[in-house]
């Protein structure tokens, strides 16, 4: 591992822990480092506060060090007015020399023009250090702004015997396939995600509140399909406990601040249209947890970004089948009992 690769390393880990706050803002970590020390570091924790550049910089205890320093930042400086000033002039006006970036920002505003900026006041850029890392990192980001669509992560649990519901039950609510750490993995990575997105079925059997109350950190926007209005207000779904965004073909719903309903034809095209409806929203990930019609759906259609699969010990007999997803996991793990799959789509 080279010096630059170790700093942007650390950058990226830092960058790591506004997982979930930042949005729409994507996910940056920044490392001042003077004469191979750290003297400063910071990441991005929320849309509208100060960017890691900012933070890093304001971590300095001597300040006129920073004119003999390297800056390292897991993404492009900005460099235009946004709820904040740009970095790129920050650096500047500081006078620090160096600058490594990890990845060339895609947003239209800043791409490459914050790299050009810092290149013709002097200062000594380098660029594309761990880039396909500092690219993983914000998959989220670059996803919203390239592909006009949020990241997409399908998420199922099956049992030993292939199936994600029992063929009846006797309440509404699920019947648990995997043990107790599995389940608060789910909601860790509920709040790690914008938005978490059921068809109506999982809602009329289940009944879930779809929020991450068993890990510390921000509740997702619920996406709910429901073509017809058949989810009525006894459901937690409409408990106005959280932004909830409904898709339905009906036009009669009238939305409020907390319950919006968005209107799409229920046809072939209604992944795409979903996907449109999400990106209107400014949602840049999405985390889909049922039905088996609604995981199915998306990947016919070939619109989602990674899978996470769960296999727990339990047996149905009979029931509703998993999902059908090609290809081989990345990744696999064992939390106790039941094995985790990670799937990604590189198409």
């Amino acid at each position: 591992m080279t010096t630059h690769e170790f700093y942007m390393k650390r950058c990226i880990e830092l960058a790591k822990n506004g997982l979930g706050t930042t949005y729409p803002n994507p996910l940056v970590g920044s490392v001042i480092v003077h004469e191979g020390r750290i003297i400063g570091e910071g990441w991005h924790k929320k849309a509208g506060e100060p960017h890691a550049e900012v933070n890093a910089v304001n971590s300095v205890k001597n300040k006129s060090l920073l004119k003999e320093a390297t800056i390292y930042v897991s993404l492009e400086p900005c460099s235009h007015f946004g709820k904040t000033p740009p970095c790129c002039d920050l650096i500047i006006a500081n006078e620090i020399p160096n600058v490594v970036v990890g990845t060339v920002d895609p947003f239209a505003k800043v791409a490459g023009n914050g790299i050009k900026k810092l290149v013709e006041s002097g200062k000594n850029v380098t660029v594309g250090i761990l880039e396909d890392e500092c690219n993983e990192l914000n998959k989220r980001f670059f996803t919203f702004h390239q592909k006009k669509r949020p990241y997409i992560i399908l998420k199922w649990a099956e049992t030993a015997d292939g199936f994600i519901a029992p063929l009846s039950k006797e309440e509404k609510a699920p019947v648990w396939i995997t043990n107790p750490y599995s389940r608060q993995l789910v909601h860790k990575w509920r709040t790690e995600e914008q938005a978490i997105l059921v068809g109506t079925n999982t809602v009329l059997d289940d009944n879930p509140k779809l929020d991450a109350r068993d890990f510390s950190g921000n509740n997702p926007i619920r996406i709910v399909l429901d073509k017809s209005g058949k989810i009525s207000e006894n459901y937690h779904v409409k408990d106005n406990s959280q932004k909830t965004i409904f898709i339905t073909e009906s036009e009669n719903f009238i939305s409020t601040e907390n319950c919006i309903y968005e209107n799409a034809i229920f046809d072939i095209h209604l992944t795409s249209s979903i996907c449109d409806i999400l990106y209107k929203n400014e949602i840049q990930s999405v985390i889909i947890e049922g039905g088996n019609t609604t995981l199915q759906s998306f990947i016919d259609a070939n619109l989602w970004d990674e899978a996470r699969v769960f296999k727990g010990q339990t047996t149905f007999q009979n029931g509703t089948t998993a999902p059908i997803i090609s290809g081989n996991p990345v990744a696999g793990f064992d939390i106790m009992n039941d094995e985790l799959k990670i799937f990604k789509n590189y198409d």
